[in-house]
């Protein structure tokens, strides 16, 4: 009976083996064909006609524009949105009030709007026909078709990320060290700096890398409100889609490797900050 219980056993553990592998396997030539093989036709079509012609339009002054812009604004986004993504987890996560619920709600909007929709309604606001339009246009003060447009459009559709990474710690860390620094006498803002801040910073990056990445490849919200404007407000991705149906597949490649180049880059940062994150909690408890 014994030994007929043992070979059941072996072979069950065998099937769970094989079905195991049978799926990583799976996920394994999936992600290859979903993914990895479209990465890498970027870079063959990039590199296709040699290096010369891929840094020739790779440095056209409209590329390096388009470029700029992007970076511009990764660095304009991304710092707005760790500031509002701090404060919102702060509020909602460690005081207790009326209506946090639906500002919870609210955060998780441009999750589920479509980035047509997104940059549609940022033009109703802020457009010349739209809810301040008349009092910007009194004033002179250029929103739509310009990069404050492009700006409000990618704050809109990037807002969530920070604030949905940040919130589950705070959440999880509760409120007993933030309450005990307080009884000693400690600030608000002291409190937060040297408490609240330092014990969510590996979920701040993560926050920080999925904007940054979101920032840089936003396309639908951004096409909505620029206006399309050569070397002016057509942003890397907006470039690469003028690129293509101009049949410049050259250039569209061209910077569309670059585009992907800096997407893996911040792929890179993800997984060193994750990385780092998982060590400082499996030494947490040795602390």
């Amino acid at each position: 009976m014994i030994p007929s219980m043992a070979v059941h056993h072996r072979h069950h553990a065998q099937r769970a083996n094989w079905g195991r592998r049978v799926l990583i396997g799976a996920a394994v030539v999936l992600a290859l064909l979903i993914l990895g093989v479209p990465t890498a036709v970027v870079f063959v079509h990039a590199f296709g006609k040699g290096v010369d012609v891929w840094w020739r339009a790779i440095s056209a002054p409209e590329t390096l524009g388009a470029i700029g812009l992007s970076l511009l604004i990764v660095a304009v986004v991304v710092p707005i949105n760790a500031v509002y993504g701090l404060s919102v987890a702060w509020a909602v996560t460690k005081f207790r009030w009326q209506g946090k619920k639906w500002l919870v709600s609210l955060i998780e909007v441009p999750f589920s709007v479509s980035p047509i929709v997104a940059g549609v309604a940022t033009m109703m606001v802020y457009g010349s026909s739209g809810l301040l339009g008349g009092w910007l246009m009194d004033h002179d003060i250029k929103i739509m078709f310009a990069v404050p447009g492009i700006i409000l459009a990618t704050l809109f559709v990037t807002s969530p990320f920070v604030a949905r990474e940040v919130m589950p710690l705070m959440q999880l860390q509760g409120t007993e060290e933030e309450e005990a620094a307080q009884v000693l006498g400690a600030g608000g803002l002291r409190t937060f700096l040297s408490i609240t801040l330092p014990n969510v910073k590996w979920a701040l990056f993560y926050g920080l890398i999925l904007c940054t990445a979101r920032s840089l490849g936003e396309f639908g919200a951004v096409s909505v409100v620029s206006g399309h404007i050569r070397g002016e407000t057509n942003t890397l991705p907006l470039y690469i889609d003028l690129l293509y149906h101009d049949y410049d597949s050259s250039g569209a490649f061209a910077a569309a490797s670059v585009l992907t180049l800096l997407a893996l880059v911040t792929l890179v940062l993800k997984v060193l900050v994750e990385g780092r994150r998982d060590a400082a909690m499996d030494d947490e408890p040795n602390a």
